[in-house]
């Protein structure tokens, strides 16, 4: 079990949140980049099993230059100050399968500024939402995604997936745990036939780390009664 009852703590030290008027400007750059052509958002993580707008329609893409990677250091949502998290990203490199979903035309500014609530909602995370080009068996499509090439002192590149399992067994929010994040990501993913390797063996090492800590927790248990 990795769950566990953790206070709200608000945003992370120095973040801003973005003003009604900041949010609606966000909202109207991408609506105007769209140029009025279908609007996709490309989805590699918690966007597929938890997308927070309205869909019209939805297919398997790809995005080559791109890989899923924990690499965001956290201090909040999925982990604490005792216990910092990592955050799913886009790094640079290789190639990233997902879902691209279909904002619905008739209110994609409402929905935009919904969407980017979510994602972004801080004036230091604005640089985290950027156009890609994906592939799909109906040919290239550009979609918005976010969190894609984060760079600066939060970020954990290309760490190791042994020194990763480790903090995703233990981190946890008021919002959840990483282990958790991890399985549901794996889990619709599945559903959509995607495989991701990385993850795959990812989610095998947390496994074992949370079955060690538990094994570690039990014996410490008997010791203390005897």
């Amino acid at each position: 079990m990795t769950i566990r009852p953790e206070p709200e703590l608000g945003p992370e030290p120095g973040w801003t949140a973005l003003t009604e008027e900041e949010l609606d400007a966000l909202a109207r750059r991408y609506h105007d980049e769209s140029h009025g052509e279908p609007l996709w958002v490309f989805a590699y993580g918690s966007l597929i099993w938890k997308p927070d707008f309205d869909a019209v329609d939805h297919r398997r893409a790809s995005a080559y230059g791109w890989h899923r990677s924990f690499c965001l250091k956290m201090t909040r949502w999925r982990g604490s100050p005792e216990q910092p998290g990592l955050m799913m990203a886009l790094e640079r490199g290789g190639r990233c399968d997902g879902v691209i979903y279909r904002i619905c035309d008739e209110d994609r500014h409402a929905q935009l500024r919904r969407m980017l609530y979510r994602e972004v909602r801080f004036r230091e995370n604005t640089g985290m939402a950027r156009w890609v080009n994906v592939h799909t068996p109906a040919g290239k499509i550009k979609a918005l995604t976010f969190w894609a090439g984060p760079t600066g002192e939060r970020i954990a590149s290309r760490l190791p997936l042994e020194e990763v399992a480790p903090i995703l067994a233990r981190a946890c929010g008021h919002v959840g745990s990483c282990a958790e994040y991890l399985h549901n990501t794996v889990r619709h993913l599945e559903e959509f036939g995607i495989r991701d390797r990385n993850l795959w063996r990812l989610q095998q090492l947390v496994a074992e780390e949370i079955r060690a800590i538990h094994e570690r927790a039990a014996r410490e248990a008997v010791t203390d009664e005897t």
